[in-house]
């Protein structure tokens, strides 16, 4: 007679009380869609295979960041053993992996960011890979502040200075800092959630005609008045929320005319939010006095606003004898890189070297 089901030997279930251990959860489907259910792409060398298929199709991986133009930096910038660089947003550290080996032996790296969620990841992670504290400083604060950071580690001049001006694909994609409206979040948009209002708050609290200006200066946005009737002094708590009630609004114009309104407005109240145009303009008047003579600065921006603030402060430098020479025409991203980086499409690097004795 065979034995029945019930009848059949049982694995050990371990001690009495003792609970199995937890299996990671299972995400609906072949490919996840959620950032929180991405798990290989967030621990890429665990899992290499999936790692290389996402970025052989021109995606980030989850939780990371692909620096842009990594090869016309190092160019501009050349960076020497002995000199003092200064990133002034750190993000990812993808542009430090590759500026920091140039700096040895003697050199100093000092990275700054505002990101508190991020910055201690990307030093850990840059720690890791055996850039020490004699080489590579780390620092939390706005680019606002480049003068007081240098005077705070005892540096008079850096011979280098970088800010890659674009909010990191590990914000962008993270649907809890709010800064998308791919995925439902908290209408949030802070570079530093410790500061500041969240964007839900600053909408509540604007009026309506200084949002129609916040649309048109910050993104060009052609249905500014209309969206700022709709907007302004009303609660949205979520990203969704938000993006629903601006192609509500919209819902009469082309689909695809909507959805790059709904992309100009989320890029304008971030602006708005993180103050980004004046942070920008106080960099642009300190850097010269932050630049040793024969320095160099490279500025990469992903919006029109920004790229006039550059070019022209560039501009006026060279004509005021601060700059010896700088960029005439803006250096873009290789079709190549575009292709496989998406995200660097939009990216304008901008340079200039400082003036004076030994320029």
């Amino acid at each position: 007679m065979h034995p029945q089901p019930n009848d059949l030997p049982r694995p050990p279930q371990g001690e009495p009380g003792a609970q199995r251990p937890r299996r990671r959860p299972r995400y609906s489907g072949k490919y996840p869609r959620r950032f929180d259910q991405k798990y290989k792409e967030h621990d890429p060398q665990l899992f290499p295979e999936t790692a290389r298929k996402v970025l052989e199709s021109g995606k980030t991986l989850a939780g990371s960041h692909r620096p842009v133009m990594v090869e016309q930096i190092l160019a501009i910038l050349a960076p020497k053993p002995g000199e003092i660089a200064v990133d002034c947003t750190l993000g990812y550290g993808g542009h430090a992996r590759a500026l920091l080996p140039g700096l040895v032996p003697g050199g100093k790296y000092l990275g700054l960011d505002q990101d508190l969620i991020e910055l201690p990841r990307t030093e850990t992670r840059l720690r890791a890979e055996g850039f020490g504290p004699e080489l590579l400083t780390v620092w939390r604060c706005n680019f606002a502040g480049l003068g007081a950071a240098l005077a705070r580690f005892g540096i008079s001049a850096a011979d280098i200075v970088l800010a890659d001006l674009g909010v990191s694909s590990m914000q962008l994609d993270n649907p809890a800092r709010g800064f998308s409206h791919k995925q439902a979040g908290p209408l949030d948009m802070r570079m530093n959630p410790s500061r500041g209002r969240p964007a839900s708050a600053f909408l509540q609290a604007i009026g309506s005609v200084e949002l129609a200006q916040v649309l048109e200066a910050n993104a060009d946005e052609p249905f500014a008045r209309q969206l700022a009737d709709a907007l302004a002094g009303r609660l949205f708590e979520t990203t969704r929320a938000l993006a629903t009630r601006i192609l509500d609004v919209l819902s009469s114009v082309p689909r695809a005319e909507a959805e790059l309104s709904l992309r100009r407005t989320f890029q304008a109240l971030r602006i708005a939010v993180n103050d980004e145009f004046s942070a920008l303009d106080a960099l642009l008047r300190q850097l010269p006095a932050c630049l040793k003579p024969g320095g160099r600065v490279a500025i990469v921006s992903f919006h029109s606003g920004e790229d006039r603030r550059v070019k022209k402060a560039f501009a006026a430098g060279l004509r005021g004898g601060l700059y010896s020479a700088v960029s005439t025409e803006v250096v873009r991203a290789t079709p190549a890189e575009q292709y496989a980086n998406p995200r660097s499409g939009s990216a304008k690097l901008r340079w200039a070297i400082r003036g004076g004795v030994g320029a």
